[in-house]
């Protein structure tokens, strides 16, 4: 029976094992499905198998910075208890480090890293979620307390203060970095949301929707302000937006992970 792409993202799906591990096992057993999973399990990972099934929900995020670039990587577990504890932090360097040395092109390699190395003796479902490298000429980054909310911020600034604006990332969530990114798709589709709330508003569904529609163009503003980070108002000095905090100078990119 052919081996087809299909049925390797099946078996991964149902097993959370890596490819190169999942295809070995369906030609070992001419396709069949079942017999693969036994397979699987006969090669010890077994454990892992039986848990690929559950909602992996917890997890963190691990980020290495260095010469310009920051190395982003986040894997999924079943629960907090796993995620708070040193073997889960040190499986997080180790594939931090592996996407360093073998670029991200490595992530099957190292999901099946983890498959192998960490999965059985953790007892839970882990997978990779985020594993990519950010470049420029300056890369600000920070992680939470709590390893679940990270974000990375480039731009030619010095890197503390691009830290301070990565830290205002995890915590007020843009969703653009100017308003000029905002496209008039999305500000119409706000415009109809509000029409729709202020319809039904008892003060003023009486209103014509031409009225309604000039009292929401007069708050777009402020919508769009609100979603972009250089507009935003800065969290550690909210008296001061993000772009004043800059020096009005705009940055390159940000983006921000959570788990």
């Amino acid at each position: 029976m052919a081996i087809t792409m299909e049925l390797i993202k099946e078996l991964r799906d149902r097993t959370g094992i890596g490819m190169m591990e999942v295809k070995k096992a369906l030609e070992s057993t001419n396709g069949d499905m079942d017999a693969a999973i036994e397979e699987l399990r006969k090669k010890g990972l077994a454990k892992a198998a039986k848990k690929a099934d559950r909602e992996a929900l917890e997890g963190g995020i691990k980020i290495l910075s260095e010469e310009g670039k920051a190395y982003v990587i986040s894997v999924s577990c079943e629960t907090d208890f796993l995620a708070i504890s040193d073997k889960f932090k040190v499986m997080l360097d180790v594939i931090v480090a592996y996407l360093k040395d073998n670029g991200v092109d490595s992530r099957d390699a190292a999901q099946e890293l983890i498959n192998s190395d960490y999965a059985l003796e953790l007892g839970e479902n882990l997978q990779i979620q985020s594993y990519e490298i950010v470049e420029g000429a300056v890369v600000g980054c920070y992680v939470h307390s709590n390893a679940k909310l990270a974000a990375v911020v480039v731009w030619s600034a010095d890197e503390d203060k691009l830290k301070q604006v990565a830290m205002h990332v995890t915590a007020a969530n843009p969703e653009y970095l100017s308003m000029d990114d905002i496209s008039d798709e999305v500000v119409e589709k706000e415009k109809q949301i509000q029409l729709e709330i202020m319809k039904n508003d008892p003060n003023m569904w009486s209103k014509p929707d031409e009225v309604l529609l000039k009292i929401i163009a007069g708050k777009m503003g402020k919508f769009k302000s609100e979603i972009s980070l250089l507009e935003q108002s800065f969290v550690i000095d909210p008296n001061s937006k993000v772009k004043d905090f800059l020096g009005g100078t705009t940055l390159s990119s940000f983006k921000r992970y959570s788990i």
